[in-house]
């Protein structure tokens, strides 16, 4: 594998997972508590950060694009999860039975890693902004670029 493709996925390992370290640094000390759908992205971003992982290790071109292709779906996921956090949820009072609420109970992992997964506010009260910017704004940017360099890998994955 050439090393554009190689940093690209290098890239989409690391920077996911610094946005969940960066979504644990405002929970714990920042007082920024997550609702539901805020653990969803961040579920989102481990996701794509272990399918990039496994492309960059797949020797097939053809498993490194569908490895590829996972990220990008985990991306787009969490682009629909930011943008119906912030037009949606964020006017309801609460997330409980949410989509969002239902996929993370379905995973376990709100039970198993409370730490990280776990959803201690409702949207309304999780509606913050971080520098000016909608808390889900910084999440959905970073998605963006994701998803188009999960695309380019999917694309051109050599």
């Amino acid at each position: 594998m050439r090393s554009p493709a190689r940093l690209l996925l290098g890239g989409m390992v690391v920077l996911p997972l610094l946005a969940v370290a960066a979504a644990l640094y405002t929970q714990y000390r920042m007082d920024m508590m997550p609702c539901a759908w805020c653990v969803l992205q961040r579920l989102c971003f481990v996701v794509l950060s272990l399918a990039s992982l496994l492309a960059l290790l797949m020797p097939r071109l053809a498993l490194r694009r569908a490895a590829a292709l996972l990220a990008l779906l985990a991306a787009l996921g969490g682009i629909t999860a930011a943008l119906w956090q912030h037009f949606v949820a964020n006017a309801s009072a609460s997330c409980a039975m949410s989509l969002a609420d239902r996929l993370m109970g379905f995973t376990g992992l709100d039970s198993r890693f409370p730490e990280v997964f776990a959803a201690y506010a409702s949207c309304a009260d999780a509606k913050v902004d971080l520098f000016g910017l909608p808390y889900e704004f910084w999440s959905l940017g970073l998605f963006i670029v994701l998803a188009a360099a999960a695309l380019r890998v999917v694309a051109r994955p050599v």
